[in-house]
């Protein structure tokens, strides 16, 4: 290994500090942050579905529309 590899790697770990270390590896600041989180995105998903749902439920009723319009 070459000696500047050494001193670099080795640098790393002298210059941090051991207590700023453990306070970066800490959980999130709370909870209720990541439940929110969780939440939104399953909204934002349910509302995405609907919207697709009553897109196609829209388009079928169009066409069954027209099909009945043409037949008489």
């Amino acid at each position: 290994m070459d000696a500047s590899v050494f001193w670099t790697l080795f640098s790393i770990h002298v210059t941090e500090d051991p207590m700023e270390r453990n306070k970066s590896s800490q959980k999130p600041a709370k909870k209720g942050a990541d439940r929110e989180a969780r939440l939104k995105a399953a909204l934002k998903a349910n509302m995405g579905r609907r919207k697709a749902q009553a897109k196609a439920r829209a388009a079928s009723e169009g066409e069954a529309a027209e099909n009945t319009e043409n037949k008489r």
